[in-house]
C-alpha cells in the first residue's frame, strides 16, 4: 500500500476501505477503468473558493462537472471560483491530481454531490493512489453537506 497522508488518515479513522494503485493516468476514464470500476464512481476533489481565505471541497462524480448555479445557490453566496493549483496546495498540502479531503493539511468544509451513491473510489493523496469506500460512509466521516452541486459532463 501507497503510504499518504490520505492512506494513513483513513486506516486511522477505521472506515471500511480499500486502498488501490492503480498508476499515472491521463484522463478521468482511466482511472476508471485502472480503478476497475465505472467513471460515476470515481470521485473528483475540487477546492473551492468563497473568498479571501475561505475555501472548501466539492466530491464530484467522474461523469460530471460542478454547476456552478447550483453550488451557489446551496451555499448561499453570489460569487465563487475554481481555486488555483497554488491555492489548492496550500490548503490541502496535496496537488492537482491527487487532492482529497482525507489528510489533507486543513480540514475544509465538503459538499458532496447528491448523485453520489454505493462505492465511491477517492483520489489516496498521490499520482496513481484511489481510496474505494462507500459513499455513506464517507459522507458521514467528513461530515459532508449533500447537495445537488453538478450536471452531467
Amino acid at each position: 500500500m501507497t503510504d499518504t497522508p490520505a492512506t494513513r488518515a483513513v486506516v486511522e479513522s477505521g472506515l471500511g476501505h480499500e486502498v488501490v494503485d492503480y498508476g499515472r493516468v491521463a484522463s478521468v476514464e482511466e482511472a476508471a477503468e485502472k480503478r476497475a470500476v465505472p467513471v460515476h464512481r470515481v470521485i473528483k476533489s475540487i477546492v473551492v473558493r468563497r473568498g479571501e481565505g475561505d475555501y472548501l471541497m466539492v466530491l464530484v462524480p467522474g461523469d460530471r462537472v460542478i454547476d456552478w448555479a447550483k453550488l451557489r445557490r446551496a451555499l448561499g453566496v453570489s460569487r465563487m471560483s475554481l481555486a488555483d493549483a497554488g491555492e489548492a496546495f496550500e490548503v490541502t498540502g496535496y496537488r492537482p491530481g491527487t487532492i482529497t479531503p482525507f489528510g489533507s493539511k486543513t480540514p475544509l468544509p465538503v459538499i458532496a454531490d447528491a448523485s453520489m451513491e454505493g462505492l465511491a473510489s477517492i483520489g489516496g493523496g498521490a499520482p496513481g493512489v484511489a481510496i474505494n469506500l462507500d459513499t455513506a460512509d464517507l459522507v458521514r466521516r467528513l461530515g459532508a453537506t449533500v447537495a445537488e452541486v453538478t450536471k452531467p459532463a
